[in-house]
C-alpha cells in the first residue's frame, strides 16, 4: 500500500501524477490509431472531415484504437443477469481523493487495465497495452519514491470470443477493494463500461478509457437510453470516469455527411443490436434525415449469431437501396454480413461502417467482400502527428 509522509494515502491521491503517464499513453493510442499501419479495411474518414473516395481493402489506414464496441443488449439494457453492477456489500467505499506530494510517496502504486485480451480485438488492445508500458518505462515505473505495478487484465473470454459482462464485473470487483489500485484503465468496449462504472464509482476508483465512444456514458444526447448517464453513477457518487476518444454522436453524423458527399440516394441503416452499434446507427440515421437523404430502411438490428444474412440482403435489395450503413464491430459477424451483402447487392451498392470494423480482423473475416468499404474513425492519422514526441511514439 502506498504511503506518504508516514500516512496512508487516500484512494486517487496519486492521480495527478498518473496523468502524465496513463493519459499520455491513451491519448497517443486514440490519436494514432494504435499500431503501425498494417492490412486494414476501408477508407478511413477522420471525425473532422470526410474524404471522398474509397480504397481497396488491401489499403492500410491506421488500425482503429477505439471501436467502442457493444454489450450483449441494446443501449437500454442492463448488465447480464447474475452480474453484479455494484460492489460487493462487504467492500467499503474508499475515501475521497486527496492531493499528493509525489516526492514523499513510497510503497506500491498499482495501475490495472481491463481490456479484451482474448479474441479478435487482441491485436487492437496489444497496441494500447504496449503504449501503457512504454509510458511507464519512460518514468522508470516510479511516482516519487513509489513503485508502479501494472496489471494487464482480460475482460474477454474464449467462450464469447469478445468481452464478457461477467468477466468485466469480476475485474472491477477485484480492482475496487485493492487499496494499492489507484487507476483503472478501461474499458475498450462501451458496453463493458456500463458494467464497471457502477461498481467502481462508489469506491472512488478513477477510470480512464482509451476507446469508449458511446455518448450516454458521460453526457445526455437525444439518442441516450433513459436516465443516462446518471444511471451509471449510483446514489450520486462522484463521477469517476473519463475517456480520450471522440463520441459516436460526432462519428455517426460525419458518416451521414460523407454518405451525402458520396451521392447516396437511398440508404438502408443496419446495426448489430448492441450498445455501440445501435447508438452510432441511430445518430447516422437521424443526421441523414436532417440532411434530406432518403432512408428507405432501418435502423434495423440484426442477429450477430446468425449463420447467414441472405434474407436480410434480399430485403435490402428489394428496397432499392444504393447505400448501406452498418453500426457494429467485427466480432459481431461483420465479415459474414459483408459477404452476403456483396453477393446479393453487387459492387455498385456502397457499404460503410464505423471504427468498429477499422481493423485487419475485418478484412480477414470479410475477404474480398471488404473491397471498397468506406469506414470512419474518430482519431487522427499518423501523418497528422505534428509534434516530435508524437512522431517518436508512433515509430
Amino acid at each position: 500500500m502506498p504511503t506518504q509522509g508516514g500516512f496512508l494515502t487516500m484512494r486517487g491521491a496519486t492521480l495527478a501524477r498518473l496523468c502524465s503517464m496513463s493519459v499520455a499513453a491513451t491519448v497517443f493510442v486514440a490519436a494514432c490509431g494504435g499500431a503501425p499501419q498494417a492490412s486494414a479495411p476501408a477508407t478511413t474518414a477522420p471525425a473532422a472531415a470526410a474524404p471522398t473516395k474509397p480504397a481497396a481493402a488491401a489499403a492500410s489506414p491506421a488500425t482503429a484504437a477505439s471501436p467502442a464496441a457493444s454489450p450483449a443488449a441494446s443501449p437500454a439494457a442492463s448488465p447480464s443477469p447474475g452480474v453484479s453492477a455494484s460492489p460487493s456489500p462487504s467492500v467499503a467505499p474508499s475515501p475521497s481523493p486527496a492531493a499528493a506530494a509525489g516526492g514523499n510517496l513510497t510503497g506500491t502504486i498499482r495501475i490495472v487495465s481491463s481490456l479484451p485480451r482474448t479474441g479478435a480485438e487482441k491485436a487492437q488492445t496489444d497496441t494500447i497495452v504496449n503504449s501503457f508500458k512504454m509510458a511507464l518505462t519512460e518514468h522508470n515505473n516510479k511516482i516519487g519514491n513509489a513503485t508502479i505495478d501494472y496489471v494487464d487484465m482480460d475482460d474477454a473470454t474464449a467462450a464469447r470470443g469478445s468481452w464478457d459482462p461477467a468477466q468485466e464485473a469480476s475485474n472491477a470487483n477485484k480492482a475496487g477493494p485493492d487499496p494499492d489500485v489507484m487507476a483503472y484503465l478501461g474499458t475498450y468496449n462501451s458496453g463493458a463500461a456500463k458494467v464497471s462504472i457502477p461498481i467502481l464509482c462508489p469506491q472512488n476508483l478513477a477510470m480512464l478509457s482509451p476507446a469508449n465512444t458511446y455518448p450516454g456514458l458521460t453526457k445526455q444526447t437525444p439518442y441516450n437510453a433513459p436516465n443516462e448517464p446518471d444511471v451509471y453513477y449510483p446514489n450520486g457518487c462522484k463521477r469517476n470516469y473519463a475517456r480520450v476518444a471522440a463520441t459516436d454522436d460526432i462519428q455517426g453524423a460525419v458518416g451521414a455527411v460523407w454518405a451525402q458527399q458520396l451521392g447516396a440516394t437511398k440508404i438502408y441503416v443496419l446495426h448489430d443490436s448492441d450498445l455501440y452499434g445501435q447508438g452510432i446507427a441511430e445518430v447516422f440515421n437521424a443526421t441523414a434525415k436532417k440532411l434530406g437523404l432518403n432512408v428507405v430502411g432501418g435502423p434495423e438490428g440484426m442477429d450477430p449469431q446468425a449463420s447467414d444474412y441472405r434474407a436480410l440482403a434480399q430485403k435490402i435489395r428489394g428496397s432499392g437501396a444504393d447505400f448501406v450503413y452498418w453500426g457494429g464491430i467485427t466480432d459481431h459477424n461483420a465479415g459474414k454480413l459483408w459477404q452476403d451483402l456483396r453477393s446479393t447487392l453487387g459492387n455498385d451498392v456502397k457499404l460503410m461502417g464505423p471504427d468498429g470494423i477499422n481493423e485487419a480482423a475485418f478484412v480477414d473475416a470479410a475477404g474480398a467482400a471488404a473491397e471498397n468499404t468506406y469506414g470512419t474513425f474518430p482519431g487522427l492519422p499518423a501523418s497528422k502527428l505534428t509534434s516530435q514526441k508524437g512522431q517518436d511514439w508512433y515509430r
